[in-house]
């Protein structure tokens, strides 16, 4: 009985941390993705420049 119950709360954790993880990973690519149209708008703006290039 006790390791039914055991086996129950371990996957109910492991389903957890899969959400968790899936949320992660999501945010993750939304990162990546504003930080490419950052990049882009930074080079069309012409505000990646060092002091030499300017």
């Amino acid at each position: 009985m006790h390791l039914r119950l055991d086996v129950d709360v371990q996957k109910l954790e492991a389903e957890k941390l899969k959400k968790g993880k899936n949320k992660v990973e999501e945010d993750l690519d939304s990162l990546k993705t504003d930080y490419k149209m950052l990049r882009v708008s930074m080079r069309t703006a012409g505000l990646g420049k060092t002091s030499e290039q300017w």
